[in-house]
């Protein structure tokens, strides 16, 4: 059994971190919210995402605080979603595993009926052997959802040949969860120091992600 690579979708395969603080400021303005920089955002990120709130107003949202803020950001980043491009050299590096015959599948915790679409747009959903969004209302990181994933994909994969490629310490947590490894890209919504803490390899592109995953199973 080869290698299997599970990609993470936003700030990873897609280059949307200048969406995600657009989208967050437009929210944050809505709620009478101090604005927030790239470099803030990634040192305060963290999931569920109702404690990354938490450390911007010093107390965790309350259930109704938490639903207009999700329902505000949400729609500022949709709106900004459609002009986001892949990352650099992501395009080819999907098709040529394909073509080598390598398997890797797609884990997102943006909604399912959202990602599909975007996916498509882009052109690249047969390079996957499954892609899998958010399907509940759920704020909790991704580890029970990878369960989920690797269950759906049976025996194609074994999670010791598993490669997860992610740019948040939740897709590394998510990763060990399963007893797989994992490879963090600094393009998306962690700094580089906050990803370096976790432990596992950080690189600053999706090529030598790919190559560092290569070494690692």
């Amino acid at each position: 059994m080869g290698k299997h690579l599970v990609w993470d979708w936003n700030g990873t395969l897609l280059d949307d971190i200048h969406a995600v603080i657009g989208a967050t400021n437009a929210a944050f303005e809505e709620l009478g919210l101090e604005a927030i920089t790239l470099e803030r955002y990634r040192e305060l990120y963290t999931v569920p995402v109702p404690k990354f709130y938490e450390r911007l107003m010093g107390r965790l949202p309350t259930d109704a605080e938490w639903v207009v803020m999700d329902d505000a950001f949400h729609k500022h980043y949709w709106a900004r979603a459609d002009a986001c491009g892949l990352t650099a050299g992501a395009a080819e590096l999907l098709a040529e595993r394909q073509a080598a015959g390598r398997t890797q599948s797609l884990l997102s915790l943006a909604p399912h009926d959202r990602l599909i679409p975007i996916v498509r747009r882009h052109g690249i959903e047969e390079r996957f052997v499954r892609v899998d969004g958010r399907v509940d209302a759920s704020t909790a990181g991704k580890a029970e959802h990878m369960v989920r994933h690797l269950r759906a994909l049976g025996s194609v994969v074994s999670p010791e040949r598993v490669v997860v490629i992610g740019d948040a310490a939740d897709d590394a947590v998510a990763a060990a969860h399963v007893g797989a490894k994992a490879v963090l890209f600094t393009g998306g919504s962690h700094s580089r120091a906050s990803l370096a803490r976790v432990g596992v390899p950080v690189v600053d592109s999706l090529a030598e992600a790919v190559a560092v995953a290569d070494e690692l199973v």
